[in-house]
């Protein structure tokens, strides 16, 4: 939509119902307990979803409107690949949803440098490659909305996770201040989620479980659940945020005022 604004043309439009019919949605780490969710979230929108794993079994069969394809973050071939693909059968991608992630409690003292190497790939060159070839797409066809899972592990240092951890996250935090800032003037947004703790298996395998207590580390008196972020997610990637980018979304029960 165009609007006169004091002789200016603002050709960005202006924010809508949260409805995503006919548009392509591209989610790494589908599989996932967030993933899998955020595919069902977008699936109720109206979006075709484009929904990618390590996983072998798609995980999705049966649902008609997700195109599943097995897929490594972390190698630029298998990214090229999987892009191409997606492109020949669709022509498109309107949203892209960076989910794909590894966590890792490892002490300073502790953490080896595979562990530090594969915290990075996962985390920063899983957002890193999509982005190359992704993006690029979006500019081209003046349109884009691209979400990454950050982690209130970047703002405040960790909750139970290590520093490997907490550095990669707090790298796709600055990466994606840049392709907001890079992509702002051309029709695509980009903006961050990030979560508190989310009851997923992958937080489960590493976190003393202590009870949330609405009096101390958790003031809504809950861990966070998959639905509760993926609805923060969709929110960034449906017309109801046209004038939100370069943002982080918190979304963690109030663990984090800022």
């Amino acid at each position: 939509m165009e609007r006169e604004r004091n002789s200016f043309v603002v050709n960005i439009p202006i924010s809508a119902p949260p409805r995503l019919d006919g548009q392509i949605a591209f989610v790494t780490g589908a599989a996932g307990g967030i993933g899998s969710e955020i595919v069902r979230s977008f699936l109720a929108a109206g979006a075709t979803v484009i929904a990618t794993d390590l996983v072998e079994a798609n995980p999705f069969a049966g649902e008609a409107k997700v195109d599943y394809h097995r897929y490594d973050v972390t190698s630029m071939e298998a990214t090229e690949s999987v892009v191409a693909a997606v492109l020949a059968k669709h022509g498109r991608i309107d949203s892209l949803v960076l989910c794909a992630g590894a966590i890792s409690n490892q002490s300073l003292d502790v953490a080896s440098d595979g562990e530090w190497d594969r915290i990075y790939k996962i985390n920063v060159m899983g957002v890193v490659n999509p982005l190359r070839k992704i993006y690029p797409l979006m500019v081209e066809q003046a349109y884009g909305k691209i979400v990454a899972l950050g982690s209130i592990a970047a703002k405040i240092g960790g909750v139970q996770s290590g520093p490997a951890y907490v550095a990669a996250k707090s790298a796709v935090h600055g990466i994606m201040k840049w392709v907001a800032k890079s992509g702002a003037s051309k029709g695509v947004y980009a903006n961050i989620v990030a979560p508190g703790p989310v009851e997923t298996p992958m937080w489960e395998a590493c976190t003393d479980r202590a009870p949330p207590s609405p009096n101390g580390n958790v003031p809504l008196g809950r861990y966070g659940q998959p639905e509760d972020i993926a609805q923060g997610i969709l929110f960034l990637c449906s017309p109801q945020s046209n004038w939100i980018t370069g943002t982080t979304l918190d979304i963690n029960g109030g663990m984090l005022m800022d």
